[in-house]
């Protein structure tokens, strides 16, 4: 934008000024950097003229050229903190109807008409209070955040458009996850953790159709609900925004057995998980979309109380429709949780392609189905039986194959420690913190980490290692599980790479005593260089089960008999039921 178009912004008709307004919207429609404007504090002078027309109510006309001249411009960062003042943010909140509560009840009976300049200011909005920590901070200390709240009391209305609930969520998302400060403000002042899980159930009732009548656990009946991509846009900001709201100071991630909340906080949640619980059982009009849907949900799942999942198992009712049997367990319905263990499963086959973005793809949904078995037994047994069914082949290592247990093992030697750690607290939990179980479907070599991690190297149990959450948490109710096909060749098993080895002849069969003790001094020479030159550093288990460095590789030798891994232990027969 040249002086000449700047000057006919000044002096020109509307008519001039619309046209030229038009003009730059439609060429920079995909620019994000404008050079030109820091010459001459053009870039000063646009915006000031801008401000001008959208403060003068005779120059409506202009004012969503005006508006889509502002989004654009606001999405670089230069001189934005120097431009943007209190009066500019009042101006464009009260062209996107963001009323505070006072001036919102005078305006009860005057419903917004111009949805499209609504739109384009709340899109402006959204790149100015993101771009500009100056906005960002007015943001949070004037009426925006009331003024959502506000008109998220009036989405019943059938004739608000769903693209303004949509860039509605998106700036309370952006300021909430900017700003942690307003948090409690939302949720306490404002009861925003309310209204958001109302238009949460609003979303479900309009998809369940005219013809139902949506109640919490529909996505359970016959009702089958299909949800737009409107529907899956705007219900995925509100999962972000609770997101932000459900994490607690510091924006740290609960542990994975944050249970403690007060009786009101764990009302809020099991309502919330209610819903997410339908949320996940919805149908979207692509595969794309229900992955966004989930992925969101699940995210949301990790910053819940664990105690809270049990809404995600409903009782089944005796007059309730019909499931299929692998559906039901322990008279609940787990078609939730199969949901997510779905879910896992296309995680697995994403990661499976690359090392890069493991922990983004596997770490949320692994931390939920731990938190989830661990506090509640019918998702640890459902999900054991579905993971880790009783072992059929055991010709083949454990990492070997393409089923659930097969990519789950791959993972535990994985370079992303934070994944491989989550991976093995998924499993172990699944043996009920039995090393013996552990060892049986991993083996022990995969296993090694989370053993030498938890005290476990010697065997024994999590419990009796100090970790607090071993077996006297799990029941105690067994029988004799084991297949056929495990019995036979179970004595063949090698409990370190978990699967049968066929004998092997002795390879010093045919040697001296003299040859064999040559050997063996050539073996601990080779070692001895390799740990001098820093290369291998030698351990040993220590008391403490854990492995500890050694200073000379004949001080293995002196231990040997206390490092041996019993095999009658570690492969043990697998008597707990569950």
């Amino acid at each position: 934008m040249d002086d000449r178009d700047l000057l006919c912004l000044e002096t020109g008709n509307q008519t001039e000024v619309t046209a030229i307004l038009k003009r730059f919207s439609e060429k920079h429609n995909k620019t994000f950097t404008f050079n030109e404007l820091n010459e001459n504090d053009k870039r000063g002078r646009l915006w000031d003229i801008l401000q001008r027309k959208l403060d003068n109510a005779e120059d409506s006309a202009c004012h969503i050229h005006a508006l889509s001249c502002i989004r654009i411009l606001s999405r670089e960062k230069i001189q934005l903190d120097d431009l943007i003042s209190e009066q500019w943010l009042e101006t464009l909140l009260s062209l996107a109807g963001l009323l505070s509560q006072e001036e919102a009840m005078t305006r009860i009976n005057q419903p917004l008409t111009d949805y499209e300049v609504v739109l384009e200011a709340q899109k402006c909005l959204c790149n100015i209070v993101f771009n500009s920590k100056v906005a960002l901070a007015m943001s949070c200390k004037n009426h925006t955040i009331e003024g959502v709240v506000m008109r998220m009391r009036t989405y019943r209305d059938p004739d608000i458009p769903s693209d303004i609930k949509y860039f509605d969520m998106r700036l309370l998302f952006i300021i909430t996850a900017l700003c942690s400060e307003v948090r409690p403000r939302l949720n306490e002042e404002l009861h925003g953790l309310t209204y958001l899980m109302e238009t949460l159930d609003l979303i479900l009732k309009e998809a369940s159709g005219e013809e139902h009548h949506y109640e919490r656990g529909a996505a359970c009946s016959d009702i089958h609900v299909i949800l737009s991509d409107e529907h899956i846009g705007l219900a995925c900001e509100i999962l972000k925004v609770l997101f932000n709201l459900t994490l607690p100071p510091g924006n740290v991630i609960p542990p994975l057995d944050n249970s403690h909340v007060d009786e009101e906080e764990e009302a809020h949640f099991l309502r919330l998980v209610s819903i997410l619980h339908d949320l996940l059982l919805c149908d979207a009009t692509s595969p794309e979309k229900q992955k966004e849907l989930q992925n969101h949900t699940v995210n949301l799942l990790v910053s819940i109380p664990s105690n809270c999942f049990e809404e995600l198992m409903t009782p089944i009712q005796p007059d309730g429709v019909d499931l299929p049997k692998d559906m039901e367990f322990d008279g609940r319905n787990m078609q939730a949780v199969a949901v997510l263990l779905r879910f896992l499963e296309k995680q697995l086959d994403c990661s499976m392609q690359g090392a890069r973005g493991q922990h983004e793809t596997l770490s949320p949904i692994l931390t939920v189905l731990v938190k989830g078995s661990r506090g509640h037994r019918a998702m640890r047994k459902y999900l054991r039986q579905r993971v880790l069914p009783p072992l059929t082949d055991v010709m083949y290592r454990p990492e070997e194959g393409n089923k659930i247990r097969n990519k789950l093992c791959r993972l535990l030697t994985t370079p992303n420690s934070q994944v491989s750690g989550l991976v093995a607290d998924f499993l172990f939990v699944l043996c009920k913190e039995s090393v013996s179980r552990m060892v049986k479907y991993t083996g022990y070599g995969n296993a090694a980490g989370l053993l030498a991690n938890r005290g476990l190297l010697l065997g024994g149990s999590s419990n009796s290692r100090g970790s607090g959450s071993g077996p006297g948490r799990y029941s105690s109710d067994s029988e004799d599980s084991e297949t056929e096909e495990y019995r036979n060749w179970r004595d063949q098993i090698n409990p370190v790479t978990g699967s049968y080895e066929p004998p092997r002849s002795d390879p010093t069969i045919n040697m001296s005593e003299e040859q064999k003790e040559y050997e063996a001094s050539k073996l601990l020479d080779m070692m001895d260089k390799l740990s001098r030159g820093g290369i291998v550093q030698p351990c040993r288990i220590g008391e403490d089960g854990r492995p500890e460095p050694v200073e000379h590789v004949l001080e293995l030798v002196e231990s040997l008999p206390r490092q041996q891994i019993r095999p009658h232990h570690a492969m043990g027969s697998d008597e707990d039921s569950d």
